[in-house]
């Protein structure tokens, strides 16, 4: 791999990244403002019309479209995103406090479903058209196919209500002494639900991947050599294969982050998500603002990511 290649591609993707995300920026101002005026529901209905200009021109919302825009991003340049306009506190400092939350429960999913559907979509393939592989197939479609919604509230009722095993909500347990084992539990089932659908498709593209592999000729020259079936797939066709499942990493990113609305909004779980909703339901626009950029440049940079694991699977790769 050519480091300096390399590095040159990530400096070009990145100088394409900056007017992607302008555009974006640009596209999410113009659906705020289509949805409405904030300031309706912020002051009420029996508010003068004195008063919501006051409080409109205080907001600079008097302003034309491309002005409150260019105003917007200059601030956003300087590192500064706004104010709620339902807590009024600073949006990055709202971020901060619930990222962590979300990177924990993005990544343990994520790590959990590349755990499982690894080792089935493997097996899955060299096991082809038989009971175990028609098992598996069917088992990924079932987790495809479920709701997340649908699937959460189903352990809800088994494992909190009927059962009592796993709290229903929260990150804590309420006047509980906390620590790493009460995380745990609350993370459970909301890290089945959002690893349910991914794993899913992960099955699916690694045994596609690896019934592609194993009809390649170099296998089956390999075998004739007398390499161990063993080590035929774990150091020939697994590292070949890897090269399609590397783009599952860029493509789950923004399934993880919308299905994490969801799931968090369900178990009132402390992050993005329930900030994304209720700021949604309240209208309060700096924060979905605030939260759509994060989103727009964590997708950005995994695809960047992903392209840089590609050189280093596939050494065949170069960026020159």
């Amino acid at each position: 791999m050519n480091r300096g290649g390399l590095l040159r591609y990530i400096l070009k993707r990145l100088l394409i990244a900056v007017p992607v995300l302008i555009g974006i920026t640009l596209i999410d101002y113009l659906l705020m403002n289509l949805a409405g005026n904030p300031i309706d529901m912020l002051i009420g209905p029996r508010v003068t019309e004195a008063a919501k200009a006051a409080k409109m021109a205080e907001l600079g919302l008097d302003q034309p479209f491309l002005v409150c825009y260019w105003l917007w991003l200059t601030e956003l340049m300087r590192g500064n995103m706004g104010y709620s306009l339902m807590t009024y506190q600073p949006v990055t400092q709202m971020i901060a406090q619930n990222l962590s939350p979300t990177l924990l429960l993005m990544g343990t999913s994520m790590l959990l479903s590349f755990l499982i559907s690894i080792p089935l979509g493997i097996y899955s393939a060299l096991k082809q058209y038989t009971l175990r592989d028609y098992a598996i197939v069917g088992t990924a479609f079932l987790f495809i196919s479920i709701p997340g919604f649908f699937l959460a509230l189903v352990l809800v009722y088994l494992f909190s209500t009927k059962l009592g095993w796993l709290p229903s909500s929260g990150m804590k347990t309420l006047g509980g002494a906390g620590g790493m084992l009460d995380t745990l539990r609350h993370m459970i089932m909301p890290v089945l639900v959002l690893a349910a659908s991914v794993t899913g498709s992960n099955i699916r593209y690694i045994r596609s991947s690896m019934l592609e592999i194993l009809q390649q000729p170099y296998l089956r020259t390999a075998e004739g050599k007398g390499i161990g079936r063993f080590k035929v797939i774990g150091k020939h066709a697994f590292r070949n294969a890897m090269i399609p499942i590397v783009t599952l990493i860029g493509l789950q990113l923004p399934m993880l982050l919308g299905g994490a609305v969801v799931v968090e909004q369900i178990f009132s779980w402390p992050g993005l998500g329930l900030m994304t909703m209720s700021a949604i339901l309240n209208r309060d626009f700096p924060v979905i603002m605030g939260v759509s950029l994060l989103a727009a440049i964590a997708v950005l940079m995994a695809n960047i990511i992903t392209d840089i694991l590609y050189a280093i699977v596939d050494p065949t790769i170069r960026y020159d």
